[in-house]
């Protein structure tokens, strides 16, 4: 039995602590985070009443929930990543307390062509093409992403992918 749940973020992801609005920040925080809790709360819940306990939770996280990139534009961001990264692990522990044989992974992936970063610079476009395109490195794709969450739930059922980083090769940071 397979359960999936996609979290893809809907907000304009440019954050400065100092200067946005805090509800907005708020309710970046409420999906980022506590959105992605509830879900897995939800989740083990279904898989506890039908009986499961060979299945998997997987949280699509980021590269950002490992590094503080120097953009103060990202740093909330950045934030609910950690959270992510912190929560899967934690859930892993709890897991293994209740002696389940559910698995819980974080796949991080770095740059991926998606619209982040027009979404992040809309008001100067200009900036991501200085940001993403200064390198012009083959960024990742959404297929290789669903080729790691393929690899993690081919894994035997005695291995523990906990994290799993993936980035363009030539990704600097």
């Amino acid at each position: 039995m397979f359960f999936f749940l996609v979290h893809k973020e809907q907000f304009h992801v440019k954050f400065e602590a100092l200067m946005t609005d805090m509800f907005f920040l708020l309710g970046f925080f409420q999906v980022n985070v506590l959105a992605l809790s509830i879900c897995t709360h939800e989740a083990y819940q279904s898989m506890k009443e039908r009986n499961v306990d060979d299945s998997h939770i997987i949280n699509l996280n980021s590269v950002c929930g490992h590094l503080i990139l120097p953009l103060g534009e990202l740093h909330f961001y950045t934030a609910t990543k950690f959270a992510v990264t912190a929560l899967t692990e934690g859930l892993r522990q709890e897991l293994r307390e209740a002696k389940s044989h559910i698995r819980a992974t974080s796949i991080s992936p770095g740059v991926v062509d998606t619209e982040f970063d027009s979404q992040l610079y809309s008001d100067d476009p200009s900036k991501a093409e200085a940001l993403y395109g200064q390198h012009k490195v083959k960024n990742l794709s959404g297929l290789d992403v669903a080729q790691a969450v393929l690899y993690v739930l081919g894994a035997p059922p005695h291995v523990q992918i906990g994290e799993l980083l993936l980035r363009p090769v030539e990704q600097p940071m």
